[in-house]
Formats: C-alpha cells, sequence, structure tokens
C-alpha cells in the first residue's frame, strides 16, 4: 500500500511540473470513409482521390482513408449521409458549390450549417472552353457566332442541372445577349468528353477536368472566370501556359466565379478531431505532390480553417443565393 501511495505522488509531482507528457491528441481508430457529393472523374472526385492517395504514400495518418461516390440528387446523397453521421469522428466530406446550390435549388432539408466546418484546400477556377477545330479564338468570337446561329442552337455542356456550370452559363447569357441549350451531365469527366466528341459546342469545365484534352489539342481555352490570371506560367500545350488565358472580365464577360474545394465533418464533433484533420490537411499541402496536382489543376491556391474559413462560407451561400435568383433556379416554397 505504501509503494502504491508512493508511487501516486510520484506521478502527481511530476504532472504538476509537467514532466509526464500529456494524453495524446485524438486521431482515427479506423477507417476514414472520405464521401464525395458528385460524380467519377469530376473535379472533386479528382482531389478526393488525390489527396486520399497522397495521405497513404507519405504515410501522414496510420489509418486508412476510403474514398466513396454519392453523387444521387446533385450531391444531395452525400450531404444527407453526413448530416445524418452526428458525431461521426471518421467520416469527413469534400464539398463543391453544389453545397449551396443543391439546397437552395431543391429545398432538401440540408445547409452547410448542419456540419462542422474543417478547411477550405483550394479555390476551383472555371474555363470557357471550345473545341479546338472550331474557328472561335476569343469568347467574343463564340458568342457572336452563337448569336448569328440564334436561340438555343449552340449547346453548353455542363455537370448537373441549377448548379455551377448553369448559373455561369446564365451569367455569359445575361452578359451577351445570347442564348445556349444546356445539357447537363453527371460529371466534369463527361462533360469534357461531350466536348471532345463535338457533341456540345462548348463547357465551363474546371482545368483539371479539361487539361489532358487541352494539352493533347483537342480543347481551345478562350477564357477563365477568376478575378485575375492563373499565374502558372509553364507552358501545357505547345504554345500557352495557364496564364497565357486572358480573364473573362478583360474578354468582355463581366463575371468573376470560384468553386470552393473544402472539407466538413458531420456536427457534433469536437475540436481536438477538427484539429487533427486542419492538420493532416496542411501536411498534406505541404507535399511536393500537392504542389505540382495545384499547377496541374490550375488551383487558386487560398487556405482557410476555422472562423476565417466560416465566415467565408456563410458569405459563399449568400453569393449563391443571390446568383441563383437571378436565374431563376431557387426552389419555390
Amino acid at each position: 500500500m505504501r509503494i502504491q501511495l508512493r508511487f501516486k505522488a510520484v506521478c502527481a509531482a511530476l504532472l504538476s511540473a509537467g514532466i509526464v507528457a500529456p494524453a495524446a491528441a485524438w486521431e482515427p481508430s479506423k477507417t476514414v470513409e472520405f464521401i464525395i457529393p458528385a460524380g467519377t472523374g469530376g473535379g472533386a472526385d479528382q482531389m478526393a482521390r488525390f489527396t486520399q492517395g497522397v495521405v497513404a504514400k507519405h504515410k501522414l495518418m496510420k489509418q486508412s482513408i476510403v474514398p466513396i461516390n454519392k453523387s444521387g440528387g446533385a450531391g444531395a446523397e452525400g450531404f444527407l449521409d453526413v448530416k445524418a453521421s452526428k458525431g461521426d469522428e471518421h467520416k469527413i466530406i469534400i464539398t463543391l458549390s453544389n453545397l449551396f446550390t443543391t439546397p437552395l435549388a431543391t429545398g432538401v432539408p440540408f445547409n452547410w450549417k448542419d456540419l462542422t466546418p474543417v478547411a477550405m484546400l483550394a479555390l476551383d477556377n472555371f474555363v470557357l472552353w471550345v473545341n479546338a477545330d472550331t474557328p472561335y479564338m476569343t469568347p467574343k468570337d463564340y458568342i457572336e457566332a452563337a448569336k448569328k446561329a440564334g436561340p438555343g442552337k449552340f449547346k453548353m455542356a455542363g455537370t448537373g442541372s441549377k448548379q455551377e456550370d448553369q448559373i455561369i452559363t446564365v451569367a455569359i447569357e445575361k452578359a451577351g445577349g445570347v442564348k445556349f441549350t444546356y445539357v447537363p451531365f453527371k460529371g466534369g469527366g463527361a462533360v469534357a468528353t461531350q466536348l471532345v466528341g463535338k457533341h456540345v459546342d462548348s463547357t465551363v469545365n474546371n482545368p483539371i477536368e479539361a487539361v489532358a484534352h487541352w494539352r493533347s489539342g483537342k480543347l481551345r481555352a478562350l477564357c477563365v472566370f477568376d478575378g485575375s490570371r492563373m499565374p502558372y506560367k509553364a507552358k501545357v500545350t505547345k504554345t500557352q501556359s495557364w496564364n497565357d488565358i486572358p480573364t473573362c472580365k478583360e474578354a468582355g464577360i463581366p463575371m468573376e466565379y470560384t468553386m470552393l474545394r473544402g472539407i466538413f465533418m458531420p456536427a457534433g464533433v469536437s475540436q481536438d478531431v477538427v484539429t487533427f484533420y486542419v492538420e493532416l490537411f496542411k501536411r498534406v499541402r505541404g507535399t511536393t505532390d500537392w504542389k505540382d496536382f495545384m499547377e496541374r489543376g490550375a488551383f487558386n491556391q487560398t487556405f482557410m480553417a476555422g472562423k476565417q474559413y466560416a465566415d467565408w462560407v456563410a458569405n459563399a451561400e449568400n453569393v449563391h443565393r443571390n446568383l441563383m435568383k437571378e436565374a431563376g433556379f431557387l426552389a419555390k416554397k
């Protein structure tokens, strides 16, 4: 008994002196599900799977990450799954603009406030693309040809209905006094394939969804919807870098738009859990693999966490509500 009491006394003294290590920080104890509320081949899918690969390659956590696509209902399937998983420390979701557009357009009972914000990984760009066999060298060339052809004659392909691609399409229509036939597909990979096959006349795909076809000479980039030119100056095609693509504002389309690539978790998780994932994604972003991926996909490399991230998301929701109201895409109450 004396030995036991003496042992407790020694431990108490060591703790008070700061010598005994504190309890280990939280980390996953089983496989982490990485929900992707979009189809395969698109920008969100590619980023989630690339991130999973970087974590595994560099052994950034002891447990594995498993990407799972849940794209039904314009991503509602994935968001509702995470909403229903309150307190689940082993589930994360990558978000895109359907975080806002899906509930606003459909009335599905979900809002970003039903989740726990973790971190913004990057912002994704949108580029106006045409087939390289066409004569259109500038947005003005393309819009003038569409106007000459008549309302609805030119087809714009995009991911989903009443989502970011169609929101941008409506903005182009209003800026140029033109009307497209919008053709929705399940993911950005399918959208790019349709343009390569000349089944549609244009897309506003993310860079990473179309870069392989641009590099091979099958697609032409007309402008980017970010507020400034993409900073990457290494040649991607024989003649162009991402930085050579003008902004759409420069080219006469007065609109800016970038898309969130961020991470959320279910509600009801502790700050220790959130901190673990924030630090995990910081380590991912610190790898050469990630930096190469960012340049290859021409991402805007903004990173946020904590209150700054939550405030940004709240503002982005308001922006999307206004854009969708103007486009007539809000669900009827």
